[in-house]
């Protein structure tokens, strides 16, 4: 999440890594179809095939988030999708989610999402032209193509981008317009198309409550909100960078900096 032009030194020592998993209702799933991902032992779901990509870096909330909601819909598939099959780590290295695919086995999905990282694994995955021209053809047979935070930097690299509105983490938005032909806006989530853009981490599970209504409705995307009872109520009021003062944003970039591998 923090702005790929300005890197952060890595780390001379890596922090004693938790060996377990992130455990999502998406994590299940074992077999391709020519329609998407069926779950193992199961037909393939009559709903929409929803792949979330992971790749090493990523931030946690990103595609669990969405993961909680998506997951949710009648007949949903989700499935989480890596370079390699296998858990993919964090930024911050301390957890990782089991990739049940490797994008190779994966040719068609009804939605794709796309998270995002600290600055190694944005930049790594702007950078990775395997990954994006899997994206690219993804994208040209998919319904919904989206992403969460710096994720946005990742569908701009692979030129999904061009010439449309799109949002992003804070921090990245500078970066974002200078060096892609894209007009930043400062929303939760943004539209453009089939595309959809959402800020940094937590506006991923707004974004993925209105691709909720989208595919069903709006009255089972309330349904869904209530069943996972998003009524966020933080104890301060210090999440919108438009009205954060020069100490705080330097302090949440710091913290993010030093929590990252």
């Amino acid at each position: 999440m923090t702005n790929p032009t300005t890197p952060t030194a890595p780390s001379t020592t890596r922090r004693t890594l938790l060996r377990g998993t992130v455990a999502t209702a998406a994590l299940a799933t074992a077999g391709v179809t020519q329609s998407g991902v069926a779950r193992a032992g199961q037909p393939a779901r009559p709903g929409p095939d929803i792949g979330i990509l992971l790749y090493d870096g990523y931030s946690l909330l990103d595609p669990t988030g969405p993961a909680e909601v998506l997951s949710r819909l009648p007949g949903a598939t989700v499935t989480m999708i890596a370079e390699r099959r296998g858990p993919v780590r964090t930024d911050t290295g301390d957890v990782a989610i089991l990739a049940d695919r490797a994008i190779s086995a994966v040719d068609h999905l009804d939605v794709l999402l796309v998270p995002g990282a600290g600055n190694r694994g944005t930049t790594g995955a702007m950078h990775n032209d395997a990954l994006l021209a899997w994206i690219r053809r993804i994208h040209r047979h998919s319904r919904w193509t989206t992403s969460v935070c710096t994720g946005s930097l990742v569908l701009a690299a692979a030129g999904l981008l061009d010439g449309r509105k799109a949002t992003t983490y804070w921090a990245s938005a500078d970066y974002l317009e200078s060096e892609f032909p894209v007009t930043y806006l400062p929303e939760r989530y943004v539209r453009s198309g089939k595309i959809i853009t959402s800020a940094g981490v937590s506006a991923g599970i707004d974004m993925a409550l209105y691709l909720a209504s989208q595919i069903a409705g709006d009255t089972t995307a309330r349904a869904v909100q209530l069943a996972v009872e998003y009524d966020p109520q933080p104890p301060f009021d210090s999440g919108d960078a438009a009205e954060a003062d020069a100490e705080l944003k330097e302090l949440a970039l710091r913290l993010l900096a030093e929590s990252q591998v």
